[in-house]
């Protein structure tokens, strides 16, 4: 407001904040958390503080995160391997109904199998009935990010940061479609080109599969906060 004032130009904060909106013109920041806790849901502790993450399909991680499109918005969720940081299922949604969570758990677990231990926040999709009893099942392990520990899920909290910085705002997605298509390039390079130091330079489809992996002398473990 005041740049403008100095440019010769009248404008109060209102006008300012309107013509920001009608322009999509918004602050890059952390949204408020997508997944709120239900009341009557089952919640299981957190498993993993000070766990060594040794071997893919040890812990498995997902998480519900907000994408912004030219005009609305819509919703991402990932299921990653924490060792390989490898993403092995995703899936947008224009609601945050758990249908979508379970499509995406479901899909994993027909094409890879299962991890000892499944990591999530207490949001309602990951604490339903229908979430919880597939986990159940599997006899896989839950483990659930403690209230406001955003540590808890530090490695996918990081997928999302590296998405949104390297695609989302990058490429402004007009529809949910054009962010599918999108996010199905995006991903698909971050799983098999994208080097990560913590994985001494290698992808996570190469450190998923066991291509072209050789454990270092000193150890290759993750030690978690």
């Amino acid at each position: 407001m005041k740049y403008l004032r100095r440019l010769g130009h009248t404008a109060g904060k209102k006008l300012i904040r309107r013509l920001m909106r009608l322009m999509n013109l918004v602050a890059i920041y952390p949204k408020p958390r997508m997944s709120q806790k239900h009341p009557e849901h089952r919640i299981y502790p957190y498993l993993l503080r000070g766990v060594e993450i040794v071997r893919v399909n040890q812990v498995w991680a997902t998480d519900i995160t907000y994408i912004q499109l030219a005009r609305g918005y819509c919703y991402l969720v990932a299921i990653m391997d924490w060792f390989s940081r490898y993403v092995l299922s995703w899936r947008l949604s224009n609601t945050l109904d758990a249908s979508f969570c379970v499509e995406c758990l479901d899909e994993v677990l027909k094409k890879y199998g299962k991890p000892e231990i499944f990591n999530n926040d207490q949001g309602t999709q990951f604490t339903s009935m229908e979430f919880i009893q597939k986990l159940l099942d599997a006899n896989i392990r839950i483990s659930m990010d403690g209230r406001g520990r955003v540590f808890d899920n530090i490695f996918i909290e990081r997928l999302w940061r590296t998405v949104k910085y390297s695609n989302i705002y990058v490429h402004e997605y007009p529809t949910m479609r054009d962010a599918h298509d999108g996010l199905r390039i995006y991903f698909n390079g971050y799983n098999t080109e994208r080097l990560h130091q913590s994985l001494y330079y290698q992808t996570p489809w190469e450190v998923y599969y066991g291509i072209k992996f050789c454990q270092p002398s000193q150890g290759n473990s993750l030690s978690l906060p």
